[in-house]
């Protein structure tokens, strides 16, 4: 799992870890990997083990990949939890951040995911599970740059699920509405803000019972399904 150390990817662990199942935790920093392996072997992982891997370096996937499948005896789920945030005013001020951004979230996003799909379907198949985000939905005002790589990761799993489930690999999209986390605690809060333990919640049923897409919280399917619909002209007008 590439995101455990933090936010809804820290809850989903624990929620893993406490069904008794085993974890291989991949992060950037060595020391948060250790420290959240010990928290979820209190929780009760069968086993922990840790490995470094930096979504900002794709060399680094391959050797993660082949680490975890050494120290879990093999693998059939991969989830990934991990992305860069950013509002468009501030993305929209400073090009390095925004490259970041799209780098992160959609090109090496998709380049880990692909070394999880070819030995996930060397096995047989397995479950891919990805947080994307309601705002790849549509084009919005606040998050064009954000919600655009969004977008394209979105488009990516649905395409993988369509081509790839009847082969066994079952690719869920998350993608979870406003969350509580410190990502987001900078924001105006909106209705409907979840938090990460409860979407987590939402998340791993939705993995057990390999939906191809889950929204959490869960009302912002619908939401979504409402702005959708809105015309063009609505969505120039209003701020969301």
């Amino acid at each position: 799992m590439l995101g455990a150390t933090r936010g809804i990817g820290r809850s989903l662990a624990r929620l893993i870890a406490a069904r008794g199942d085993s974890i291989h935790v991949l992060a950037r920093n060595a020391d948060d990997a250790a420290k959240c392996a010990e928290d979820l072997k209190v929780r009760g992982a069968a086993a922990v083990s840790v490995g470094v891997c930096d979504l900002m370096a794709p060399t680094t996937f391959a050797t993660a990949m082949d680490a975890a499948d050494t120290a879990l005896g093999g693998f059939d789920t991969v989830v990934m939890s991990a992305g860069i945030f950013g509002t468009q005013d501030e993305l929209g001020a400073d090009r390095a951040r925004a490259a970041a951004v799209m780098t992160a979230n959609f090109t090496n996003t998709i380049l880990f995911c692909e070394e999880a799909r070819v030995r996930l379907l060397a096995r047989g198949g397995g479950r891919l599970a990805v947080f994307s985000s309601v705002a790849g939905e549509r084009g919005r005002k606040p998050v064009v740059i954000y919600g655009s790589t969004k977008a394209g990761l979105s488009h990516y799993l649905e395409g993988l699920d369509h081509l790839h489930r009847a082969d066994g690999l079952i690719t869920t999209c998350i993608k979870p509405g406003f969350v509580r986390t410190a990502m987001t605690q900078k924001l105006k809060e909106p209705p409907f803000a979840g938090d990460p333990d409860d979407v987590a919640k939402t998340v791993l049923s939705a993995i057990l019972r390999g939906a191809p897409v889950v929204y959490a919280p869960p009302i912002w399917a619908l939401v979504m399904m409402v702005i959708r619909l809105l015309p063009r002209a609505v969505m120039r007008a209003v701020k969301f």
